[in-house]
């Protein structure tokens, strides 16, 4: 009997100022809390009634997580909290503590993103210990794990997040024996210039 897949989202509160600032740096903070908010719903709607997978929709702040007025309202999606540390730790965290399965976590700020590339990623999971969606500035928007037999100890330790070398650096960190594999490049939507290829792309 195969073991259930689980998709973690990870989901800020959507409020004025604390979301995709530097997309409100460049577009203005309100237009990036529309963004956000349309973003996260459609990705959690998308994505978190399939029934391939369980969903999580991992929060932060954590003491937002019980505040159902904030989050889409999917059936059978489960809200967790993403504990504190930086994003390294917050993600390694459901890696380590969900049940047993694999896990894909994402971010619910890619509006590209479909069921097709979750179904992907828990495919390379089958032949693979870890999986990674790039992203064309270095980085990934997608990172998930077999967890047979093991997670590595430090998964996410000594990366430099929001940079260039975020995805080199995290494949850097990996076990020698590690399979790893990687799926479409997909893009999250960072700055003005990122909204505007975004923009057009819909067209």
């Amino acid at each position: 009997m195969s073991l259930p897949q689980h998709l973690v989202l990870f989901a800020r509160a959507p409020r004025r100022g604390t979301v995709k600032r530097r997309l409100a740096a460049d577009i203005g903070p309100d237009a990036a809390l529309a963004f956000y908010r349309r973003t996260l719903h459609d990705v959690v709607w998308r994505l978190g009634r399939d029934p391939r997978w369980t969903t999580w929709l991992s929060v932060t702040p954590d003491t937002d997580t019980s505040n159902g007025a904030l989050w889409p309202c999917v059936p059978g999606l489960r809200r967790i909290a993403q504990g504190g540390g930086d994003l390294g730790a917050r993600m390694a965290r459901p890696i380590r503590e969900l049940p047993p399965g694999p896990v894909v976590v994402i971010g619910s700020d890619i509006p590209d993103v479909t069921p097709d590339h979750v179904a992907d990623a828990f495919a390379a999971l089958g032949r693979h210990d870890i999986v990674f969606g790039p992203a064309s500035d270095g980085g990934y928007w997608l990172v998930g794990a077999r967890r047979r037999p093991m997670v590595p100890r430090g998964l996410f330790d000594d990366v430099r997040w929001s940079s260039a070398h975020a995805l080199g650096d995290t494949q850097a960190g990996l076990p020698r024996h590690f399979r790893a594999a990687q799926i479409d490049m997909l893009e999250d939507i960072d700055t003005g210039a990122d909204f505007a290829a975004w923009q057009e792309r819909k067209c």
